[in-house]
Order: structure tokens, then sequence, then C-alpha cells
């Protein structure tokens, strides 16, 4: 069947508007969509996505009045982003979307008059857009300004929510809250690790090197690959996918800092998609047992997809909710050597990988993550045995969904038998702050994470 890239850039914002995640979106496109219809469309959704806020500022100049989230507003951010951030002819850029506003598929038709006038002003007068956009870039970095107005034009310029940027800055600085948005906006790289219960790091880079893909080893993880450039996706490589996965370099130090051996039984709390539980797998020489756990039965057929194509045997998956009085941690007190709890958060340390989650929550929203990622932690810490050791980790970049959490579990009853434990591989101390480990995607081109290591005395 014939497929329309921009029509389904169209159609997958208007799942996420509802909820979907963008990953999901790719993988619900045609199998027979090439390889450069699938970069036009990665590159449009993902430049709607975290460009929202800015294209809205700049289009707000056409318009007489702020529209509702609607398909048209979203088909207007797809053009003006052309016509400033891609090398489409302004003529296709205006002419497709006007052509989409009267596709009877597209459920905002209609409005083909205003979305043509719009677009046409836009191209016509992209020299002074260009010029708004030097303008709102000079005002956020200027140090001089005052402190509201620079916080607010840097919010506009990397739409990033108002009250996310406001932290930031106390946290770190006006400057560094600058920086770590503009992070967000950038393509992350693609890393691999490597299955080394199959392959060598070397000698997976051999074959990338063989079929002319430029790469190269972590400079942080010792299972770790960088392929340069951002054309390449993982679907590309084919021919490793059963020796490697894809995982950012911040999600594989979680494995390190577990440390487990063969023999361990190890609880993977949250597990889905299978990244960290097969990374537990390899450190334990696939000797051992892993039990996965998730909520969801969609996500728990991935950590299977991802065991199997890996060749990995020690690893069994149930779909629980660790916090039911029926779940396996219930079930097995003091039985696991080893727990890895990568609980659920704002997942506001991914926003480069995952735009949307920006503009999906509030900063009230971070205290109840919080309080429910402490709920977890004190229903999985009765199945770690003594001398045990628990590794709690989130993509966040908040203390309210990390630091704040385990300060709570260790002053409480059950925590009084905890300790945070400090001792970790050398080359993870570079990203320790306070005995946790910190990452951030402005200080070291990595996710944001925090991971802390409990041992059960």
């Amino acid at each position: 069947m014939p497929y329309d890239v921009r029509m389904l850039v169209l159609q997958a914002l208007r799942e996420i508007r509802k909820g979907a995640r963008p990953k999901e979106a790719l993988d619900a496109l045609p199998g027979q969509i090439s390889k450069r219809d699938r970069s036009l469309f990665m590159e449009l959704l993902y430049g709607v996505l975290r460009r929202q806020y800015l294209l809205d500022h700049l289009l707000y100049g056409f318009l007489s009045k702020a529209p509702k989230q609607t398909p048209t507003l979203d088909n207007l951010r797809m053009g003006l982003y052309q016509l400033i951030f891609t090398r489409v002819p302004e003529r296709a850029a205006v002419n497709e979307a006007v052509r989409l506003e009267k596709d009877k598929k597209f459920s905002g038709a209609g409005k083909p008059a205003l979305v043509n006038a719009v677009l046409r002003n836009a191209a016509r007068g992209k020299d002074a857009l260009m010029e708004r956009l030097d303008q709102l870039k000079a005002r956020s970095e200027n140090p001089s300004a005052k402190e509201a107005e620079r916080l607010d034009a840097i919010g506009t310029f990397t739409s990033t929510p108002s009250w996310l940027i406001k932290r930031w800055a106390r946290r770190f600085g006006a400057d560094e809250a600058l920086a770590l948005a503009l992070a967000g906006n950038r393509i992350p790289p693609l890393s691999l690790r490597v299955n080394t219960l199959r392959k060598t790091r070397e000698e997976v880079l051999d074959m990338l090197a063989a079929n002319g893909i430029s790469a190269g080893p972590s400079g942080v993880s010792p299972a770790g690959i960088k392929i340069g450039g951002s054309a390449v996706s993982f679907r590309d490589l084919g021919f490793i996918h059963p020796f490697c996965i894809a995982q950012d370099e911040a999600a594989q130090l979680a494995g390190f800092l577990l440390a487990p051996v063969p023999g361990d039984k190890v609880l993977d709390a949250c597990a889905a998609p299978g990244g960290k539980t097969t990374h537990i797998a390899e450190l334990m020489k696939d000797r051992g047992e892993i039990v996965a756990l998730d909520t969801d039965e969609k996500r728990i057929g991935r950590i299977r997809e991802n065991v199997s194509r890996l060749g990995i045997t020690s690893v069994s998956t149930a779909q629980e909710d660790i916090t039911a009085r029926e779940s396996t941690v219930y079930k097995k007190p003091g039985y696991f050597d080893r727990i890895l709890l990568d609980a659920p958060c704002s997942s506001l340390g991914v926003i480069r990988r995952n735009p949307d989650v920006k503009y999906r929550h509030g900063e009230e929203w971070l205290a109840r993550s919080g309080r429910k990622e402490l709920q977890m932690l004190m229903a999985a810490a009765p199945a770690l045995k003594k001398g045990g050791v628990l590794v709690f980790s989130t993509c966040s970049t908040e203390p309210e969904e990390g630091e704040m959490v385990i300060d709570e579990f260790l002053a409480s009853g059950q925590g009084g038998d905890f300790r945070l434990d400090t001792d970790m591989p050398q080359f993870l101390l570079p990203f320790s702050e306070k005995g946790y480990l910190r990452t951030y995607p402005h200080r070291q081109d990595m996710d944001g994470f925090f991971m802390a290591k409990l041992k059960k005395q």
C-alpha cells in the first residue's frame, strides 16, 4: 500500500497527543517505507516535538489568536519547521501542508486557506523570522539580562517548560540550565552494548568497519560502542543484532554498579524492555537465575524478544506489580543476592530521546512519582538476602526521583537494615556525587541517570 510520509508524521503526532510514545509511532511505520522516507519521518516528527514552543512562538506572529491544540496546528508546526530548519524547498513545504489540510483522511481538514496564508507569509518573511530567532538566542545567552527575562527566553528558545528551566537555574545557574535544555534538543548518538557471551567488543567493531560503519569503543562502558554520525539506526545494523543491543552508555552503568557474578539469584524488578536484564545475564556468564518482572504484557514481550535474540537462557519473565501482595518479592523474602530496581519516573533525563516527556508533566508530578518509587523500593527490599546488594536507578535529572527517595528510605524503619554502599569500579568514580551516581546529557553526552547502590546489613 502507498504511504504518505507527512501524513504519517501528523498521524503519529495525533497519537502522541493522546499519550502514545514516539517509539510506538516508529514501530507502527509501514514495513515498506524506504530508509530515506524513514529519515524524513524522524526529522519531522522529532523536530516538531523538540521545538514545539519555539515554533508556536514564531507562528503566533502570523495568527490573530493562539490556536487550540489541533491537527491543523501540528500541520502548521511541521510546515514552519521545514521552512526554518530543513533544506526542503519553501514551495514544497507550503504546498504539502495545504495538500494535507485538504485530505479527507486528515481529521483537521477544513482550514487550507489558513495554512496557505500563514506559511506563505512565513516564507516571504523568513529573513525577519530568522532575525527573531537570533534575538531570542541572544537573550537566552545574555548573562546581564534580568533573570526572569533570560529564563523566559531560554524556555522559549529551547522549547522547555518554564517550571523546569527555573528549577534547573536554581540548582545549576542560568548558564548550565541553558546548556542542559539545549542538550535535550540534540540528536543523541547511537550507543551499543556488546553481547559479551557471543562476541568481544573488538570483534563487533571489526564487523562494523567491514560494513562501512564508523564506530569506536565507548570511553565510559567496557562493553560499549558509539556509532559515528546520526544517519545510522539500530534497525540498519541487522548483521550485528545477535551480538549487540542498543543502550545508552549511562544505562549500561547500572549493570556494572550491581556487579552480579555467576551463580547469583537476581531480581530485575522493572525490567522492560530488557536492556539491563540482558546485561546482568552477560555479566553472570548466563549462569544463575534472573527473574525479570514488569507490569505490562506487551513490554514483557519486548524482554523475551531481546533475551531470545541475544541467546540468553538464565532469564525467566513474569507480568507482576512488585507492590502487589501476590508478587514474587512477597513470596520470596531474603531470596535474591542482588536486586535492580530501575523505577518508572518522569524520564526527564532522556528528553533528547523522548522530547514529548517535557510537555507531559508539571512540577507537582515529581513528588507523586517519588512517592511511588519509594513504595516500590520498600516492596522490593525484603526480597534481598542479608549482605545482598540493591541498585536503585531512574532516568531522571531531578532529586525528587533520586536522592530524596534514597534519603527517605534509609531514614525509614525498613531502611535501617541498609546502608549506602560507595564501593564501585574505578571507571564509575567520575560520575559519583556524594556516593550516588549522576550523569547528565550536557556534561557527558549521556542520558540523565541517577543510581544508588544499597547493601543490606
